[in-house]
């Protein structure tokens, strides 16, 4: 009677254990998703404002994960969980969030009349860069002008 008293009690314990890692795996795909969604609103905002802001929610989604990150770390250094490929994968995944974040956050961190704000404005901002290509065209037109005049 004991041994199937301890049988069934461990076969819960390991029931509630697998349930606990199903919800954490869960959470953690949707929290990806939230990230994703934040992330493509951060590359559309046109101001910094909103830039800001929405990156202020990733910084918040961000930190949801790690929060999961640490508790799959929990488990694939245990024992308790058999099967940690699923665990270690979405751990990957979030280390992977994680690194896209920081580089985010050093791009609005960047000053815009910083060596480096300066030499990026050119590349980041599509309106800047219409306006550099026209500039570099009417210069060609320019430089061409006594090339033309000497030919007429």
């Amino acid at each position: 009677q004991e041994e199937w008293e301890a049988l069934v009690a461990g076969m819960s314990s390991a029931k509630k254990l697998q349930s606990e890692v199903d919800r954490v795996l869960k959470a953690v795909t949707e929290g990806q998703e939230v990230f994703e969604e934040i992330w493509q609103k951060v590359h559309e905002a046109s101001t910094s404002a909103q830039k800001e802001k929405f990156e202020s929610e990733l910084k918040t989604q961000i930190k949801k994960l790690q929060r999961l990150r640490e508790q799959l770390k929990t488990w694939i250094a245990g024992d308790q969980v058999k099967d940690k490929q699923p665990l270690m994968e979405a751990r990957k995944r979030i280390e992977t969030d994680m690194e896209r974040f920081k580089v985010c956050e050093k791009e609005t961190k960047t000053k815009a009349y910083s060596k480096d704000g300066l030499a990026a404005a050119g590349t980041n901002d599509p309106e800047t860069r219409a306006k550099m290509e026209a500039r570099e065209w009417l210069y060609s037109c320019f430089d061409s002008f006594p090339t033309q005049k000497n030919a007429l």
